[in-house]
């Protein structure tokens, strides 16, 4: 029996929160190693255990895997989030990049100085009503399938719909113009395996607060 994946990150969202969606989006159970000091990062360094030298880290099937979107195609291919072809797996792989080039905005809003959040809540909100969600907003109106390749849930969905979420945090109606990614959002957030994570208790981290922040400089600054 394969033991369970293990995170190595500190405790907050960041880049590992994509591969905590996917990992529960597939019915996946993992640990987590939260890394709270410099030393606990440089004896990770130290061991080998980071090909670059960076986390996100995921420890599953006795890999050491470095660098999220490997990660997380592993996670996707692995656990039949992927698409069934070749073709199914480039429409996925694209519209995951693009996803993520907005949630990167988000990722990083908290690291801003204060007076330069506001003016980036605006500058991701033109970005993701503008170029994003129009896209998707017609991906789904022109095939009339719940999910945005095939017809299973795969990796494009859920990065979606994490995206979409965090951005409802800061900008509560910004699907209002979007009906059919509201009822996308709907429908992928009352998946079995999706609904039991957006559950309290569950291992999705909250929305990142002055102590993640404190925690990430002392991790990461020079």
């Amino acid at each position: 029996m394969d033991s369970r994946p293990k995170l190595h990150y500190p405790n907050g969202r960041g880049r590992m929160e994509s591969i905590r969606w996917a990992l529960a989006a597939a019915g996946v159970e993992f640990d987590e190693e939260f890394l709270e000091t410099r030393e606990q990062l440089q004896r990770l360094q130290n061991g080998n255990h980071l090909l670059f030298q960076q986390v996100p880290m995921v420890e599953i099937d006795g890999m050491k895997l470095v660098q999220t979107r490997s990660i997380l195609h592993y996670i996707a291919e692995k656990y039949h989030l992927f698409g069934s072809d070749l073709k199914e797996k480039t429409l996925i792989d694209m519209y995951v990049e693009g996803t993520l080039d907005l949630l990167e905005m988000i990722i990083m809003h908290p690291f801003l100085k204060p007076d330069d959040q506001q003016k980036e809540v605006v500058g991701m909100t033109q970005k993701a009503v503008l170029r994003y969600f129009p896209v998707f907003e017609k991906i789904l109106r022109d095939h009339g399938q719940t999910f945005l390749v095939g017809n299973q849930l795969s990796l494009a969905d859920v990065i979606l719909l994490q995206t979409i979420l965090a951005l409802e945090e800061k900008v509560p109606h910004i699907l209002t113009s979007f009906p059919y990614l509201q009822e996308f959002s709907v429908k992928i957030s009352n998946i079995p395996t999706i609904r039991k994570f957006l559950e309290p208790g569950s291992k999705k981290k909250p929305p990142p607060d002055d102590s993640y922040v404190r925690t990430v400089y002392t991790l990461f600054a020079p």
